[in-house]
């Protein structure tokens, strides 16, 4: 079984960022930078209703549910799941360049630790099978839910995509994904493909509900460690955007009420999501790219926001220069 693994090595992982750095024009900017698609999909504090979906369609891969079980706190703290994947994915896309890369080089370091022999079988991973998190095939399905999740959650609050916008944003997310080691030819090359990967993956046996993943699911949707407690109807929503096979394995409840909850939601989030003011609606990773280039420091607020989001008031990795009053 270890023999087929397809692991990216230390030196790939390097090359890939390297690569990433030399092609930076603006290293206060990051990889990406304002004019960015990307930091125009990822400002939106709307890509938080994709999560419990991202997160979910995770736990779907037996390797994700073990790692989590033997490796992190999520049973007990599963609010820190989101503070984990977000200030990690926030600081790639909009840290400067030294942050994205020490962050990525950060998160490879993380994964070569995360590796063990799964305690249950489920789809076609049998109990006691070898698993590592920076295999190249369970990195590009946690990354390909990322994706997906963030597209789902900007289309349901603001106008979609036009069809070019979604091709030059998914091709910068082939460019993010090299932060996660995966290399260009991991990912398919155009948008349409990459939907019809995950529509395969999800109706494989690549996948498969454990008792571990449903626990953490039930524990993840209800809160549990934190103040924050989603709401009936974004549970209802989080089931409706889940395919059928999933929210069976996951036993969540989506009867004719939690249908009705999540399609009031779907009607109603649009209208009041574009009159939030822009302090509350852009992430607090944004704002604090905004005072970067502007050559501030973030206020007050940005750091609360960071807090929500990120789970500490700044960015990770600051470089020597950056300023840290305010």
């Amino acid at each position: 079984m270890a023999a087929e693994l397809k692991r990216v090595t230390r030196t790939e992982s390097d090359g890939l960022i390297d690569a990433l750095a030399r092609r930076a024009g603006n290293p206060r900017a990051g990889i990406f930078g304002p004019e960015s698609i990307t930091w125009r999909v990822n400002r939106e504090s709307a890509l938080f209703l994709g999560a419990g979906r991202a997160a979910l369609l995770q736990l779907a891969h037996p390797w994700v549910a073990t790692a989590l079980e033997q490796h992190s706190s999520l049973m007990e703290r599963p609010i820190e799941r989101f503070h984990n994947t977000f200030r990690i994915v926030f600081t790639m896309i909009f840290g400067s360049l030294g942050q994205a890369t020490r962050a990525a080089r950060h998160l490879y370091g993380l994964h070569t630790h995360i590796q063990g022999e799964l305690t249950e079988g489920a789809g076609r991973h049998a109990a006691g099978s070898h698993y590592e998190a920076n295999e190249i095939d369970a990195l590009r399905w946690v990354y390909a839910t990322l994706v997906e999740s963030a597209v789902m959650a900007y289309h349901c609050a603001l106008p979609p995509l036009h069809p070019k916008e979604l091709g030059v944003y998914y091709e910068e997310s082939r460019t993010l994904a090299m932060l996660f080691g995966l290399p260009p030819g991991s990912l398919p090359r155009e948008w349409e493909s990459f939907v019809g990967y995950c529509r395969e993956m999800e109706r494989s046996d690549e996948l498969g509900v454990t008792g571990t993943a449903r626990r953490m699911g039930e524990r993840l949707l209800g809160g549990a460690g934190s103040w924050v407690r989603p709401p009936g109807w974004y549970r209802s929503l989080t089931a409706e955007w889940l395919p059928e096979r999933f929210r069976e394995e996951f036993a969540l409840r989506y009867g004719p009420e939690e249908q009705r909850s999540a399609g009031r939601a779907m009607a109603r989030i649009p209208g009041v999501y574009r009159r939030l003011p822009g302090v509350i609606r852009f992430s607090g990773p944004w704002h604090e790219a905004q005072a970067r280039l502007a050559g501030w420091s973030p206020g007050g607020w940005v750091k609360l926001l960071n807090r929500f989001w990120i789970g500490q008031y700044r960015m990770p990795f600051l470089d020597e220069n950056a300023p840290i009053g305010g």
